[in-house]
């Protein structure tokens, strides 16, 4: 397994979080005006150690892999669909490529395996572990040694990061039938009824979604009563969400700070945080998807996401749309004037006179 399952992660710099934190007080605004864009800054001060936070290089791995769980008949699209959207990221038609472009940002593509066989494309990393996962209704998704390598591929991407100089991470998914999966996952993990997490997906109907929820019920009856989060994994885990697992894990023993998706990628951040606790403290959450049980997931990370706008498309295009308001957080944080250096008098000045 990567080192990063086994390393506990350090925690943010405390001293750069009180810099920022004693900047905000002297900045030229009534203290806490800005709102949640104040702790943003902080927060990011503590996690990159620099007292003036910045997000100019912004590394985005996108991971696709197909789902044996398809077979049940849980997905609305036809599992051609994650080879076809895999073409569609390298071209620059979908839409974080589209907001990667905008944003300036590194964008990769890691092909963990799909059913119908993808091109050999610019900018896609095949990394093909199988054609799909097993039925996890049925049986484990993965074995063991697949579980393994979907773990590592994702590590290699927070090393990739690493070595570009990031200072953001952003992991985006895309495989047809994985709502599915990280349901299964979430309910294991947190002991729901998956009632409570499963939703439509790519757009089934209240049967689809009934027949979805029954087929996860199956599976965490499979399963019984296993705790051990590599073990769930393994039995209800797409290669997409082991890889995402693997790489926010692999940031925070890197030191990266992690800005969490949607559904998908925020079970992958659940699965994470079970295995290394410590995981938790490297993650900012984008939005909170429609997906219905998104919201339960960001509870039980005890997560404030920066956006509500109804999205549910994955592929991390979530967390992009929200990288501005990062950008805008930092920019106000190191650009604003001080109430010394701008010459105007603050309250505590003036009631002190």
């Amino acid at each position: 397994m990567p080192d990063s399952w086994s390393q506990q992660p350090a925690s943010p710099d405390a001293r750069y979080v009180e810099l920022a934190r004693q900047r905000q007080q002297v900045l030229t605004k009534p203290p806490g005006s800005l709102g949640r864009l104040e702790q943003a800054a902080i927060t990011l001060a503590g996690l990159q150690a620099n007292d003036r936070p910045a997000l100019d290089r912004i590394h985005i791995s996108v991971f696709a892999g197909d789902h044996g769980v398809c077979d049940e008949g849980i997905s609305a699209f036809p599992q051609a669909v994650t080879a076809q959207m895999i073409a569609n990221f390298a071209s620059g038609g979908a839409a974080i490529s589209v907001m990667a472009k905008e944003l300036g940002a590194w964008l990769e593509v890691i092909n963990l395996g799909t059913v119908e066989p993808a091109a050999a494309l610019s900018g896609v990393l095949d990394r093909t572990i199988a054609p799909a996962t097993a039925n996890l209704a049925q049986t484990d998704a993965m074995t063991p040694s697949q579980l393994e390598a979907a773990l590592s591929h994702g590590d290699e991407a927070a090393d990739r990061a690493r070595r570009a100089g990031a200072q953001l991470f952003i992991g985006g998914d895309m495989g047809i039938g994985n709502t599915t999966s990280a349901a299964a996952l979430a309910c294991a993990l947190l002991g729901r009824d998956p009632d409570e997490l499963v939703g439509p997906g790519t757009g089934l109907d209240a049967r689809g979604v009934s027949h979805k929820s029954d087929v996860v019920r199956r599976a965490i009856g499979r399963i019984g009563n296993t705790r051990e989060p590599l073990d769930i994994l393994q039995a209800l885990g797409g290669f997409e969400i082991a890889a995402l697992t693997g790489a926010i894990l692999g940031c925070a023993a890197r030191g990266i700070p992690v800005l969490v998706d949607g559904f998908i990628v925020s079970a992958a951040a659940l699965m994470a945080v079970h295995q290394q606790p410590r995981a938790r403290e490297w993650l900012l959450f984008a939005h909170q998807s429609a997906e219905p049980g998104h919201k339960t997931l960001l509870q039980a990370l005890e997560a404030e996401p920066l956006l509500e706008l109804g999205m549910r498309l994955g592929e991390g295009s979530g967390a992009a749309v929200a990288v501005p308001l990062l950008r805008a957080a930092c920019a106000l944080h190191n650009g604003m004037a001080t109430f010394e250096a701008a010459g105007v008098s603050n309250r505590s000045e003036g009631e002190a006179s």
